[in-house]
């Protein structure tokens, strides 16, 4: 992937896929060092949110009898879980040293 590629997904981002998300500049990151980095923590966030919405999915449609796979949907929900407390963490703290 070309360096063009990478700030082209960058620009869409801000204007069309994340709305109201405008990153704040980061003390000693080049520009696009650190809006790549503030919009994969946003992503992240919202792919927790995914993982935590499949995980209740497959837990409406699981087998509910001794032998099924019982865990499985908590798995998605603690994983997606821990993504979105992981990334709002890290945006709060680099926000706050930001400002």
């Amino acid at each position: 992937m070309t360096m063009q590629a990478v700030m082209d997904m960058i620009t869409f981002a801000e204007g069309e896929l994340i709305p109201g998300t405008k990153p704040t500049q980061i003390p000693g990151l080049s520009t696009p060092v650190g809006t790549m980095f503030n919009y994969g923590l946003w992503l992240l966030m919202l792919a927790g949110a995914g993982g935590t919405g499949f995980g209740v999915y497959k837990l409406a449609v699981s087998d509910k009898s001794r032998n099924g796979g019982g865990s499985e949907p908590f798995k998605w929900m603690g994983a997606g879980v821990a993504s979105i407390l992981l990334s709002g963490s890290l945006i709060t703290i680099l926000n706050s040293i930001a400002k």
